[in-house]
C-alpha cells in the first residue's frame, strides 16, 4: 500500500519539511555575533552565560535535569539550579568554583546568533583571557555589585581596548545582593568611567543587572524601575558586528593555500579578512608587488558575483603571478604595508620570562617569520596605567617592545586590522605560544633603509680566491677543546692556501662585544653579533671558523638562518661534562661550583646539546689533531 499525496501524514512531513527548509533559509542569513565576558574572579561571568542559554531555550530537557541535579550536588546556589554549572565543565572548575580554561558556547535567539567565550577571571589564566578575546567583536565586563572596580576590572578592559574591541558593555552584576540600588550601581559607574576614559575607551554601555535571578536580561526587571536602558539581550541583537565594519574596509586576503587541483585550475584560498571582491578588480600581490585582475570567485557551492570580510573563498588571476601561502592579495591601488621593523604591544603568556634577543617564530595570519624582540620599551601597570622600566617581561605582563623579523611581512597596524595586526610568538624549541601581541606602528628607519645593490658579490669574492664560503661554526662546552681544534684547523686550511678566519669567543668579548656579560640575553646578543661578522666574512668569499660556547639551539639556527643553505657547518665538540670539568685549564668550573661565577654554561646555565650536527666530533676517543684532519676532510669533500 503506497501513501497518495492527499494522505495525512503525507501532508504532515510535507509541512514538517517546509517548516525546516524555512527556518534554515532564516537562520542562514542571521549575523552572528561574538562576545566573551570577563572581569574579576566570582563576578558572575558563568552564571549570566548560563542564564543566557536557558532563556534562550538551548538546553534540552535532560541537561535541564542533569543541572538541576549537580546543582543540588555541588551548586553554590542552595536547592536553586546554579547556571554557571552549563559552562564550568572542568572537574577544577566545578570544585573551586571558578573558570580556568576558555568555554565556548552557541546561542541564538530571532534576530541573531551567538557564540560566547566565557574567559576566566584569575590573573594566573590571563593568557586564557586573550585567547577567548582575538576575536570577539564584544566585551561583557562584569563587576560584581558588592566590591565594585577591581583589578582585573583594570586588566581585563585596559586588553579588550588593546585588542580593539570597540563594543563594550559594563554589566554590574549581583544586583540583588545589594538590595538593586541605584546609588551602589551609580558609584560603580563613576569610578569605572573615570577608569576607562583614562586608558582610552571612549564609550560603553552600563547596565544593572542579576545573572541569578534573570534580571535585565530578557526583559526589563522590576526591580530597576530607575533604569531605563535596553536589556542585555536587545543591546546583543542590535550592535554592529565585526563583520560589516571590516567589509568597508580596502580588500585583504591572506593566501592560506594554492589550489591546483589540475593543470587546468591555479586558485589561491583564503579567508577574506576586509573588503570585497568581484570579478573583474584589479588587485596586488604582496610582498612580491605583482598585479593582475580576479577573473573567479571559486567556492564549493560554485562561482560567486563577489564576497566580502568573512566568507573564505579561492581568487583566480587572469595573470600567472607569483603568489603563495603567506602572501596578501590587496586590492591594487590601496595596498598594505611591508616592514621587517615594528613597534609591538606584547602579552607575555609564558611561564618564563621574554629573553631579548632570542629568536622564536612570529605568526601573523598566514605569514611564518624568525623574529627577535629587543629589551622593552617599557611595561605597563595597569592598576596605574604607569610606564614602568623593565628588562624582560613575565607571564601575564603587558609591555611595548621592537620587533624584527628575518624578512619582511605584510601587515597593517592593529588598530585598522586585527588579521593583518595581530600575531603570536612561538618558542621554536617547544612550538609553545609565548605570547600574543599587536603590531602598533613600522619603524621608520625599516622604510628609509633599503639595501645597498653592489657590483661585486660574494660569487665575485669567492671565485677570485677560488674556494666556496662556509661558516664552520664550533659549539661545545668549555674545556671541550673547542678553540684547540678550530686553531689546527685553521693552520692545515692556511697550509693548503685557503682563505680563513678564526673568531674565537674569548677574543671577540675584548674587543666587538667587551660590553655584554655572561645573562641570558647577553649571550644571544654576543652570538647574534658574532653571526653577523661572519656573515659578512663569508660574503667575502671567507671560510670562517668560530669557536663559542652557544649553548642555546634557537640561536645556532639564527645564525645558520642568517646563511645560504649549505654554507653553516656546525661541528659538535662532544665531551661529557665530567671530562670538560677535569680538565678546567682556566679555573672557571671550580669557581662556578663554588658560586663566584653565575650563568655558567653546565653548571647553572643549560646547555642545548646539537640533534644532528653536520659534524660531530667525541674528543674522547680522537686526538684534536685527528679531530682537526676530520673537520677538513668533511669541508673540502663537500666542496
Amino acid at each position: 500500500m503506497t501513501e497518495s499525496a492527499t494522505d495525512p501524514v503525507y501532508v504532515t512531513d510535507k509541512l514538517i519539511a517546509e517548516d525546516i527548509d524555512a527556518y534554515l533559509v532564516q537562520h542562514e542569513h542571521k549575523t552572528m555575533l561574538r562576545f566573551i565576558t570577563c572581569g574579576s574572579v566570582d563576578d558572575g561571568k558563568s552564571t549570566l552565560i548560563g542564564r543566557l542559554l536557558y532563556d534562550s531555550k538551548m538546553i534540552f530537557e535532560d541537561q535541564l535535569d542533569a543541572l538541576a541535579s549537580d546543582s543540588k550536588k555541588v551548586g553554590t546556589q542552595g536547592q536553586e539550579i546554579d547556571f554557571a554549572l552549563l559552562v564550568d565543565g572542568l572537574a577544577a572548575e566545578r570544585e573551586q568554583g571558578i573558570t580556568i580554561d576558555v568555554a565556548y558556547r552557541f546561542f541564538n535567539t530571532e534576530k541573531r546568533k551567538f557564540i560566547v567565550a566565557d574567559c576566566p577571571g584569575h590573573e594566573q589564566y590571563t593568557r586564557n583571557m586573550i585567547t577567548g578575546a582575538s576575536t570577539a567583536d564584544l566585551a561583557v565586563i562584569l563587576i560584581d555589585a558588592r566590591k565594585g572596580v577591581l583589578v582585573q576590572t583594570r586588566r581585563h578592559s585596559f586588553l579588550c581596548h588593546q585588542i580593539g574591541i570597540k563594543n563594550i558593555v559594563l554589566a554590574v552584576n549581583k544586583m540583588d545582593l545589594v538590595d538593586y540600588s541605584q546609588e551602589v550601581f551609580d558609584k560603580i559607574l563613576a569610578d569605572y568611567t573615570e577608569f576607562a576614559r583614562s586608558i582610552g575607551i571612549e564609550s560603553f554601555t552600563a547596565m544593572p543587572i542579576s545573572g541569578f535571578k534573570g534580571d535585565n536580561i530578557t526583559t526589563i526587571s522590576e526591580n530597576t524601575p530607575w533604569y531605563t536602558g535596553p536589556t542585555l539581550v536587545e543591546h546583543l541583537e542590535t550592535v554592529e558586528v565585526l563583520s560589516s565594519v571590516d567589509a568597508e574596509k580596502p580588500f585583504r586576503l591572506p593566501v592560506q593555500w594554492v589550489n591546483r587541483p589540475n593543470l587546468d585550475f591555479r586558485g589561491f584560498s583564503g579567508l577574506i579578512a576586509t573588503g570585497s571582491v568581484k570579478p573583474g578588480d584589479k588587485v596586488r600581490v604582496l610582498p612580491s608587488g605583482k598585479t593582475s585582475t580576479v577573473t573567479r570567485i571559486v567556492t564549493f557551492d560554485g562561482d560567486l558575483d563577489g564576497a566580502v570580510a568573512g566568507q573564505s573563498v579561492t581568487v583566480c588571476f587572469a595573470d600567472e603571478i607569483d603568489c603563495s601561502r603567506g602572501s596578501v592579495i590587496s586590492i591594487a591601488d590601496n595596498p598594505p604595508q611591508s616592514a621587517d621593523q615594528f613597534e609591538a604591544t606584547l602579552v607575555w603568556m609564558a611561564d618564563e620570562a621574554m629573553v631579548p634577543g632570542r629568536a622564536y617564530w612570529l605568526k601573523l595570519g598566514t605569514q611564518l617569520v624568525s623574529a627577535t624582540v629587543a629589551e622593552p620599551k617599557y611595561e605597563v601597570n595597569v592598576n596605574t596605567m604607569e610606564h614602568l622600566a623593565a628588562k624582560t617581561l613575565e607571564l601575564n605582563a603587558i609591555g611595548v617592545a621592537e620587533v624584527t623579523t628575518d624578512k619582511q611581512i605584510v601587515f597593517e597596524p592593529y588598530g585598522d586590522n586585527r588579521s593583518l595586526g595581530g600575531f603570536i610568538l612561538i618558542d621554536k624549541m617547544t612550538n609553545a605560544t609565548v605570547a600574543g601581541g599587536m603590531l602598533n606602528f613600522s619603524l621608520r628607519r625599516s622604510q628609509n633603509v633599503h639595501w645597498q645593490a653592489l657590483d661585486v658579490g660574494r660569487a665575485q669574492h669567492a671565485g677570485l680566491k677560488n674556494q666556496k664560503p662556509a661558516v664552520l661554526w664550533f659549539t661545545g662546552l668549555s674545556g671541550s677543546g673547542k678553540s684547540t681544534i678550530a686553531n689546527m684547523v685553521e693552520k692545515k686550511l692556511h697550509r693548503m692556501n685557503r682563505h680563513t678566519f678564526l673568531l674565537d669567543g674569548d677574543n671577540v668579548r675584548h674587543g666587538l662585544n667587551k660590553d655584554l656579560g655572561f645573562t641570558e640575553a647577553d649571550r644571544i646578543e654576543n652570538i647574534r653579533r658574532v653571526g653577523e661578522v661572519s656573515k659578512l666574512m663569508a660574503d667575502a668569499g671567507l671560510i670562517v671558523i668560530t669557536a663559542f660556547i652557544s649553548p642555546f639551539k634557537a640561536d645556532r639556527d639564527m645564525v645558520r638562518s642568517m646563511l645560504p643553505d649549505g654554507e653553516f657547518i656546525e661541528v659538535f665538540i662532544d665531551t661529557p661534562l665530567k671530562v670538560a670539568e677535569a680538565r678546567d685549564v682556566k679555573g672557571l668550573y671550580k669557581k662556578a661550583r663554588s658560586g663566584e661565577l653565575k650563568n655558567f654554561t653546565g653548571i647553572d646555565s643549560p646547555y642545548e646539546a646539537p640533534r644532528d650536527p653536520e659534524i660531530r666530533i667525541d674528543t674522547t676517543v680522537v686526538s684534536p689533531e685527528e679531530a682537526a684532519s676530520l673537520i677538513v676532510d668533511k669541508l673540502l669533500g663537500d666542496a
